[in-house]
C-alpha cells in the first residue's frame, strides 16, 4: 500500500488500472509560487514543493509517499493550469495543429529507496474543429487539466502521432513506478 499524495482523480484511476494498492491524501502546495523558465524545471520544482509539503505531514515510514506533477508545453510555452474558460481556450489553441509535450515528475519514497522520475510524452495534434473545442469548454472537464488538455478525453480524436507513455500525459507513469515496486 502506497500514500498517493495527490488529489487528482485521474493519477488514482491510473494506479487501480495498474493494480497498485493505495491510499489517496495530500496536502497543498501553492504551485503559482514557482518561478521558471523551462517545462521540465517547472515540473521538478512543483513535485519537489509537493513532496516536501507531504513529507513534513505524513513521512514515509508507514506507507511509502507518491508524489507527481505535470505540465505541459507547446510553443515554448508552459501551459498551466487554466483559471477561466477564456484562459483555457487560448491555452488549447496554442495546442491546436501543433506539437504538445505533457511532462510528469514523481517522487517515490520509501525508507529504503527514492525514485525521482521526469518523463515526457509528445502528442502531434491536428486543428480542433470550432464546435468540439466549445462544447469541451462548455462541458468544464478542462478544469484542474495541465494545459487544459485531456488525451484521454477531448484531445484524443485529434491525435496525429504520439511518442512515449500515455500514463505519462495522464499524470503519472505507471510504467516505471511498477518497475520500482
Amino acid at each position: 500500500m502506497i500514500r498517493l499524495c495527490s488529489g487528482s482523480e485521474t493519477r488514482s484511476q491510473l494506479l487501480k488500472v495498474a493494480g497498485i494498492a493505495f491510499m489517496q491524501e495530500s496536502v497543498d502546495f501553492d504551485e503559482d509560487s514557482i518561478l521558471a523558465t523551462s517545462p521540465k524545471n517547472f515540473v521538478y520544482q512543483a513535485t519537489l514543493g509537493k513532496y516536501e509539503a507531504n513529507l513534513k505531514a505524513f513521512g514515509y515510514q508507514d506507507y511509502p509517499l507518491l508524489v507527481a506533477d505535470t505540465v505541459v508545453t507547446s510553443k515554448n510555452k508552459i501551459l498551466r493550469k487554466a483559471k477561466s474558460i477564456d484562459d483555457a481556450r487560448n491555452i488549447l489553441m496554442t495546442q491546436s495543429g501543433n506539437i504538445t509535450s505533457i511532462i510528469t515528475c514523481m517522487v517515490y519514497q520509501t525508507p529504503r529507496k527514492k525514485l525521482i522520475d521526469i518523463s515526457q510524452t509528445d502528442y502531434i495534434f491536428r486543428e480542433f474543429e470550432q464546435d468540439d473545442l466549445d462544447s469541451y469548454l462548455e462541458s468544464g472537464e478542462w478544469r484542474g487539466k495541465a494545459g487544459a488538455c485531456m488525451v484521454e478525453g477531448f484531445c484524443k480524436s485529434y491525435i496525429k502521432d504520439v511518442h512515449g507513455y500515455e500514463s505519462t500525459a495522464m499524470g503519472l507513469n505507471t510504467d516505471i513506478l511498477k518497475i520500482w515496486l
